[in-house]
């Protein structure tokens, strides 16, 4: 996948993963680099598991990216003590 592609699906999973945590946005940056960071957990937690990674520009890869956004956002919020909404 192309940087241009990464940066459209850590925004889409970021911003997804926003609204699922705590209601509110973190910001359009925190929310790529969040989303582009939960990319690469989520493709290591469910290669782990045996399922396929991040594959592409798909929904597969979109739901990967999300489920390891929102990891990556939930521990966001503990080791920074941000208070959820």
């Amino acid at each position: 996948m192309s940087i241009i592609g990464w940066i459209l699906l850590g925004l889409i999973a970021g911003f997804i993963a926003s609204k699922v945590v705590n209601n509110t946005g973190e910001g359009i940056f925190l929310d790529i680099i969040l989303g582009v960071v939960g990319s690469v957990v989520g493709g290591f937690i469910f290669s782990t598991f045996g399922a396929a990674g991040v594959t592409g520009f798909n929904l597969y890869s979109m739901l990967v990216a999300v489920v390891g956004a929102i990891i990556v956002l939930w521990l966001y919020h503990a080791i920074s003590g941000a208070r959820r909404v």
